[in-house]
Parts: C-alpha cells; sequence; structure tokens
C-alpha cells in the first residue's frame, strides 16, 4: 500500500553469521553476540515488529522511514541474538530474539545508561563502586513463534556467559505492563512494591517530573497470587532469578506502557539457575 513503510527484515546471511562464532547451541537455534551491522538491523527490524507492529509503540519519523527500532544507543551497546538457522539447505536464517546489553565502563564513555532518562541511578551507581560493574539489559523481545522455553533458555545462558566474561555485579532494565494506564496494573504494581521492593542501596527512583507511585493498593486488598499470575513473562523470569524493584514506575507514552525498574544482584541470582545456564548441557547442545 502506498506510503506504508518497507519493513526492514529479520534474516542474516549464512556468509555474514559465519564471520564470528555463536556462544550456545540448540538444535537449529544458537545464541551469539552480534558482530556486524547486518546482525544488529535483523535485530532492530525484529524489535520494529514487536514493540510498534504488536504493542502499539508511536515510531519517529526516522524509525517509521527504517522499518526498524533505532536510537543512538545501538551504536555502543552489545546486541545478543537467538538466531535460528532455518531448516537444513534453505539458505535463511532470521533473528528470533534479541537482548541489548550496555556496560558500565562503555556506558560511562558516552551518554550513560539509557534508563537514566526514567530513573535516578544514582544509589546503584554506588554500590557498583564496590559491588561489581553494572549491566543495563533492555529491548528484550522474542518473535511470537519463538516464544518457548528452549528460546528463552538460550536467551538466558547468552546472559550468564557474558556476565562471566565481563565480571558484572548488577544486572538492570525497565520492564514493561502493556499499556499506558497505571491503574490497569494497580494490583501487579503493589504487589511488586509490597514484596519485591529493592533495599535502599539499590533502589532507583522514578524521576520526579515522571514518578508514578506503584503502592495503588493497600495490602489485603488484592489478590497477590492472582497479581502474581497477571504479570508479563518477562517479569515473572526477573523474579525467579532474585530480582527486585525499584521505587515509582514510568508511563512511557511512545512505546505504549508502563515501566518498572529491575534490579538483580549477580551473586544473589539462584544459584541452581547460574548452575544451569553457565554448566548445563542438555543432550541436543552441540558447542
Amino acid at each position: 500500500m502506498a506510503g506504508l513503510p518497507v519493513l526492514a527484515s529479520t534474516a542474516v546471511a549464512p556468509h555474514v553469521l559465519a564471520k564470528s562464532p555463536h556462544m550456545h547451541r540448540l538444535g537449529r537455534l544458537d545464541v551469539r553476540i552480534a558482530t556486524t551491522e547486518e546482525e544488529i538491523a535483523a535485530a532492530q527490524a525484529l524489535r520494529h515488529r514487536i514493540f510498534y507492529g504488536e504493542m502499539g509503540a508511536v515510531p519517529t519519523p526516522e524509525v517509521a522511514r527504517a522499518g526498524r527500532d533505532i536510537d543512538p544507543y545501538d551504536s555502543i551497546c552489545d546486541h545478543l541474538l537467538v538466531i535460528d538457522h532455518g531448516e537444513a539447505g534453505d539458505g535463511r536464517a532470521h533473528v528470533v530474539g534479541t537482548y541489548r546489553l550496555l556496560r558500565q565502563v562503555v556506558a560511562a564513555m558516552h551518554r550513560g545508561f539509557y534508563s537514566s532518562g526514567e530513573y535516578d541511578l544514582t544509589p546503584l551507581i554506588r554500590s557498583s563502586e564496590t559491588g561489581g560493574q553494572l549491566l543495563e539489559l533492555g529491548r528484550s523481545c522474542v518473535a511470537p513463534e519463538w516464544r518457548n522455553n528452549t528460546t528463552i533458555a538460550l536467551l538466558w545462558r547468552g546472559i550468564a556467559s557474558y556476565l562471566r566474561m565481563h565480571g558484572i555485579g548488577y544486572m538492570f532494565g525497565c520492564a514493561s505492563l502493556h499499556g499506558t494506564d497505571a491503574d490497569v496494573h494497580a494490583a501487579e504494581l503493589s504487589y511488586l512494591y509490597h514484596n519485591h521492593l529493592a533495599p535502599e542501596p539499590l533502589r532507583a527512583r522514578a524521576l520526579a517530573d515522571h514518578y508514578v507511585p506503584m503502592d495503588r493498593l493497600a495490602p489485603g486488598s488484592y489478590d497477590p497470587r492472582m497479581a502474581a499470575r497477571a504479570l508479563p513473562p518477562l517479569i515473572k523470569g526477573y523474579l525467579r532469578v532474585g530480582a527486585m524493584v525499584g521505587d515509582g514506575a514510568f508511563v512511557d507514552r511512545q512505546f505504549n506502557t508502563v515501566d518498572v525498574f529491575v534490579v538483580m544482584p549477580v551473586e544473589q541470582i539462584t544459584r541452581r539457575y547460574l548452575d544451569r545456564f553457565l554448566c548445563g548441557r542438555g543432550a541436543a547442545d552441540s558447542d
């Protein structure tokens, strides 16, 4: 249809992928850090499909023209990718899952952390002086057909290997609830605040001009089990590995989300998860 942007492709040519090794492989999927512009462009195309096509984000003119989710942070971040190499012999591979990773040493040399536009990171940065380098996780998405345990496990194995490689002390980032009405998510936000609030040394706070209280319902006025079940899968996954939340939500109208700040001290991540993702090998794992 005339006037609509041509969406970029999530495909990556096999000869491009051959330029760098994967970190882990399971069947026809592998997880790796992007080393080429082609791989990053494919990840941006996947992000566009999910954030703008599925979740209702509002594109900037630049994003609309490109048909890819792009911003200035892409050039300084590492991009973790899950690649589906497709059926044998068809010659096509696609990015089906991605995370954007920003280490503290890199952020300090450039424009700082992406999350600093939503949260005051001062307590967390102060804690990193004795507790290890920070790693910001962002722009996470998985293509609908690949939202299964295999893809998620590969992403987590890739993150676990990255943590060990770079000596990360804390992981953090913003996780999202769909839509921009915080009252719709009153029970979930209250559950997170009452049960998973980070201690003060790790408690980032939403910037004053955008601060949305999370303790919207009093304890006992909602069912915490129902609220926990209503959380998005990504937030549930973070909580399973010991995540805590900051103080205050942030309404991101461009991305059509209510954001919460999530921090995960690496040394406190449930040991069985680190053992599983750093050391565990499935029968189909070929690396």
